[in-house]
C-alpha cells in the first residue's frame, strides 16, 4: 500500500477534512455553474480552459487565473456563479463519497475529533452539509468575507475551534493547495484522489501520505470500514 507498515494517522486526534472533492463530489455541479457564469460574463465556451483547476483554490483566484484576467474579474465572474449555484444547489448534485459517512463515524467511535476545513463560503458550506445527512462535525470553518481567506487560515481557525495542537492534527483533501496549508500551519496532509488532481500532484506538493480512495485513507488513519 505504501512504506509504512502501520497507520501512519491513526494517533492523531484532531482530523481536518476539506469539503469539495473530499468529502462531497462536486466537481461535476460545479463546472456546470462555472460554465453557465462565464458564459454569461461574456467568455466564448471554447476558450474556458480546464475547469478542473476550479476545484480547490478560492474561486475568485480560480477565476482570475482560469481567465488570465485580474482578481477584480475573478470576483466579477464569482459574484455571477454563486448566483447560479445557490439558485441550483441540491444535495442531488454534490453526493458524499461512498464510504466518507462510514469513516467520519469511525473517527467519531474512536473519541476523534473531526472538522471541516474548506475554501467555500462558510454559510454555503453548512447549507451542503446540513442538507447531506452527515454524522455532526465538531467544527466547520470555510472563507469569511472579510477575515478569512487562504486555506491556511481555514485550517488554522479550524484547529483553534476544536482545541488542536499541531501535534494532534491532521488534515485530509484532494487538491495540492490542502496540502499547502496544512504545511503552512505546520501539520501533516494527506491527499486523497477523487478525480480533480492530476496523478502525482500530491506527491509534487508534498503529500505526507496520498490515498487513492477512502478505504485506503481510512486504512491510513487507522480506521475500520
Amino acid at each position: 500500500m505504501s512504506q509504512y507498515t502501520a497507520a501512519p494517522f491513526a494517533d492523531r486526534s484532531a482530523v481536518l477534512l476539506d469539503f469539495d472533492g473530499t468529502i462531497a463530489n462536486t466537481g461535476t455541479f460545479i463546472m456546470r455553474c462555472a460554465r453557465e457564469a462565464l458564459i454569461e460574463c461574456g467568455y466564448p465556451r471554447e476558450a474556458e480552459g480546464d475547469l478542473h483547476s476550479l476545484i480547490g483554490p478560492p474561486l475568485c483566484n480560480g477565476f482570475a487565473d482560469l481567465c488570465h484576467q485580474s482578481l477584480e474579474e475573478g470576483i466579477r465572474i464569482t459574484e455571477v456563479y454563486r448566483r447560479i449555484f445557490d439558485g441550483d444547489m441540491s444535495p442531488d448534485y454534490y453526493p458524499v463519497f461512498p464510504g466518507m459517512r462510514e469513516l467520519i463515524a469511525g473517527l467519531h467511535e474512536q473519541g476523534r475529533r473531526v472538522a471541516v476545513a474548506t475554501s467555500r463560503l462558510e454559510t454555503t458550506a453548512c447549507q451542503m452539509i446540513d442538507s447531506l445527512n452527515l454524522p455532526p462535525f465538531d467544527a466547520v470553518v470555510g472563507r469569511l468575507e472579510p477575515g478569512r481567506d487562504t486555506k491556511a487560515e481555514s485550517i488554522r481557525d479550524a484547529m483553534a475551534q476544536l482545541g488542536a495542537t499541531i501535534d494532534d492534527s491532521v488534515m485530509v483533501g484532494d487538491r495540492f493547495h490542502d496540502v499547502r496549508g496544512a504545511h503552512e500551519q505546520g501539520i501533516p496532509c494527506i491527499g486523497i484522489y477523487t478525480g480533480a488532481a492530476d496523478e502525482g500532484e500530491h506527491e509534487r506538493a508534498g503529500a505526507d501520505f496520498a490515498a487513492h480512495d477512502v478505504a485506503e485513507l481510512a486504512w491510513a488513519l487507522g480506521v475500520e470500514l
